[in-house]
């Protein structure tokens, strides 16, 4: 698992590191150039020409040392500091005339053309403002150079926050950060900028027990204690699902949705739906159980399963709205883990008085527009401030968040909050969303909690989406690709 800070944690962690550890500012300077001076080596050659543009802050101060550390491996470095040098900080200061000691060249209003690498070190996390006038400039140039662009701990101008670009922003082939992937680098639009990422440890550590307050990020290795089966288990111990799912025509939407479910490992699921998508589902799924939304069938349904999935395709009318208001009534009484997706959310998020409905075992699984439409916020809001946004949604919608995007975040019901870093563009199709509802609704109904399924079945679906990406491209592949990545990618996992 890795934790992901925002930056006033990490600049909290530095304080702690150097206050209160007692090791120096320059010391960790000297290191982190050293991790970032020793990746450039690794790649470039002798007839490299590298240009390192420095700003006036410590990130400019990495930068320096970068430099001298190049220059002393032999490669030909140049440097160029942009800004006021009288507002150097005390250790960029002592860098740049470490570097002049050494008589690296330092240059002036260069032609960023003529070097095959250049090493963005204007700005680090704490920029806080849009860089405008000779910054904008420089990071323009910088972007039209053809050169192969490092940047130091975050690409210049990227919110370290919240990912977004102010005003402009280095396109970076890789970025080199320190200690902790910052929430900048993993959400978009700063995710595309930062490139290839590489975490480098150079001592910096939190204060004991910080760490519960850290976002987190799944990785392999992290689902071998989750995706456990009895040996002695039978179709029964496995987990039974419900899915509600599929208007007349829509009966993908209830297949993919109970599909994935079975992938996940349910031992059995049954779909209710219209009577009209009966037969194609009976086809497209013969190992599912069928029924319909009348209120009989649907109130044995609810007292049958384990979990429910309910409103992939399921549409707006009346029928729709009697269906899922009678599902959330029979899951309430029994706390029943309940995966609420598609026109399920778009429902609630128009009858207000349903808030009294919802409950802890929710999982809410909006994108960008539904979840604007649950919180009267518009999408730009929703990107200038996601942290804030799901911890607003906690305070309306009790259960857990599954905000669908490029970058998924997960916000469990007790505060936790997970950045999802496998999947890929290609996973932007129809049907896509229908199957990590059905994944989720799996997980759930083999007796994980929200808090554990949630995030789980993100990376999962994240994982079985790059499986379908090397099989079938980003271009070509569809939401039964992804499906078919479900078994790889749980394979891969145990």
């Amino acid at each position: 698992m890795q934790y992901i800070l925002n930056c006033g944690q990490m600049k909290e962690a530095d304080r702690h590191t150097i206050e209160e550890m007692g090791i120096p500012s320059m010391v960790l300077m000297e290191r982190a150039a050293l991790s970032v001076a020793q990746e450039i080596a690794d790649t470039c050659t002798g007839q490299d020409r590298i240009l390192v543009v420095c700003g006036v802050g410590n990130n400019g101060g990495d930068g320096l040392a970068v430099a001298r550390l190049l220059h002393l491996r032999g490669s030909g470095v140049f440097v160029e500091c942009v800004g006021n040098l009288d507002k150097m900080t005390a250790e960029t200061r002592m860098q740049y005339n470490i570097v002049r000691n050494y008589q690296i060249p330092v240059v002036n209003n260069p032609d960023y053309g003529e070097y095959t690498i250049i090493v963005d070190a204007l700005f680090g996390i704490g920029l806080a403002r849009p860089a405008e006038g000779v910054y904008r400039q420089k990071i323009q140039a910088i972007n039209e150079s053809g050169a192969f662009v490092w940047s130091v701990d975050i690409p210049s101008g990227v919110d370290g926050n919240t990912g977004r670009v102010m005003g402009a922003a280095v396109w970076a082939d890789a970025t080199v950060t320190f200690a902790f992937a910052k929430a900048g680098h993993l959400l978009y639009p700063g995710r595309a900028h930062a490139g290839r990422l590489l975490v480098k440890d150079i001592g910096i550590y939190p204060p004991p027990g910080e760490e519960t307050r850290y976002a987190r990020s799944l990785e392999q290795g992290d689902c071998r204690h989750l995706l456990k089966r009895e040996p002695a288990g039978h179709k029964g111990t496995f987990g039974k699902v419900l899915v509600l799912a599929g208007s007349l025509g829509m009966s993908g939407a209830a297949y993919f949705a109970g599909k994935a479910a079975y992938a996940a490992g349910a031992g059995m699921v049954k779909i209710c739906t219209v009577e009209g998508n009966r037969q194609i589902l009976q086809t497209l799924l013969p190992e599912g159980l069928y029924g319909t939304w009348e209120e009989e069938n649907l109130q044995k349904s609810v007292q049958w399963c384990d979990a429910v999935v309910a409103g992939p395709g399921i549409g707006q009318d009346a029928e729709a709205f009697r269906m899922l208001q009678r599902t959330l009534e029979l899951g309430k009484k029994r706390n029943l883990p309940m995966v609420l997706d598609a026109d399920a959310l778009n429902i609630i998020s128009s009858q207000g008085e349903w808030k009294d409905r919802l409950y802890g075992e929710c999982v809410f699984t909006p994108h960008m527009l539904e979840l604007s439409r649950m919180t009267g916020k518009s999408v730009e809001c929703l990107r200038e401030q996601p942290f804030e946004t799901a911890k607003a949604f906690a305070k309306e919608y009790p259960g857990t968040l599954v905000w669908k995007d490029a970058c998924t975040m997960v916000r469990c019901g007790r505060g936790d909050v997970y950045l999802n870093q496998s999947g890929n563009d290609g996973m932007a199709t129809a049907g896509s969303g229908d199957v990590l509802a059905g994944l989720l609704g799996g997980l759930l109904a083999a007796g994980l909690a929200p808090d554990q399924a949630a995030p789980l079945g993100v990376y999962l679906h994240g994982a079985a989406g790059d499986y379908a990406q090397i099989q079938k491209g980003r271009h070509s592949m569809t939401a039964k690709d992804i499906l078919e990545g479900i078994p790889h990618a749980i394979q891969k996992n145990i």
